[in-house]
C-alpha cells in the first residue's frame, strides 16, 4: 500500500467525546470541499459519528506521533484517550463536537452519506470549516505544510513528512528566463 496519512478523528459531545485514529481518510471533491473516513462498524466512534452525522479530521504532526498509534490501538469504550494522552479537546466553529488543540490543522466534516463497504463504513462528509495553528501560517496567510512534520503510515509504520519539491505543474514548466537590462 502507498503511505497514507493517519488522522486523529475526534467526535462526540459534553461527556462522550472520543478520538481514534484511521488512516483510510482523503480528499474526494474540490467544490465543495469533500472528504471520507472509512471506520469497521465495531468502533467506538462509528457509533458516535452515525448518530451525530459529525467529526474532524486532526491532522498529527511528529509531536502527536505518540498519541496517534496510542488512539488507534486503545478504545474509547474503556478509555478517555483525550485525557490519557494530555490532548485538549476544542469546540468547533462550526459544529456540535470537538478538535485537538495540539493538532496543526484541523477539518470539521458535515456527514452527507454512509457507504457500507463490509467491514467498514465509508462516511462521506462536507468540509465545513478548516482550523490551522498560526505558526503554519507564514505574514501572506499562506499555509506552510512543509513546516508541520506532518506524519504518514506505512507497512505498519509511521514517518514524518516535510521537504517542500514544488508546485503542481512544475515538472512541465517554462523556465523564466531573465530580461536584458536596459542601458
Amino acid at each position: 500500500m502507498a503511505p497514507v496519512p493517519p488522522a486523529l478523528i475526534s467526535c462526540g459531545k459534553e461527556d462522550k467525546i472520543n478520538v481514534m485514529t484511521a488512516a483510510w481518510t482523503g480528499i474526494i471533491n474540490s467544490e465543495p470541499p469533500m472528504t471520507y473516513v472509512s471506520i469497521r462498524k465495531s468502533r467506538f466512534s462509528h457509533g458516535i459519528i452515525n448518530v451525530s452525522k459529525e467529526f474532524v479530521i486532526n491532522l498529527p504532526n511528529l509531536p502527536l506521533a505518540f498519541a496517534c498509534d496510542f488512539c488507534g490501538v486503545k478504545s474509547g469504550r474503556t478509555t478517555d484517550k483525550f485525557k490519557e494522552m494530555n490532548l485538549t479537546p476544542v469546540k468547533c466553529q462550526k459544529l456540535d463536537t470537538v478538535m485537538i488543540n495540539e493538532a496543526p490543522v484541523s477539518l470539521e466534516c458535515k456527514v452527507k452519506s454512509v457507504t457500507e463497504l463490509g467491514s467498514h463504513d465509508m462516511f462521506v462528509a462536507e468540509i465545513v470549516s478548516v482550523s490551522v495553528d498560526d505558526k503554519y501560517i507564514d505574514d501572506n496567510g499562506k499555509i506552510c505544510f512543509e513546516k508541520m512534520g506532518l506524519l504518514a503510515y506505512v507497512h505498519g509504520g509511521y514517518y514524518t513528512l516535510g521537504r517542500y519539491l514544488g508546485k503542481f505543474g512544475w515538472s512541465v514548466e517554462k523556465k523564466k528566463h531573465k530580461k536584458p537590462k536596459r542601458r
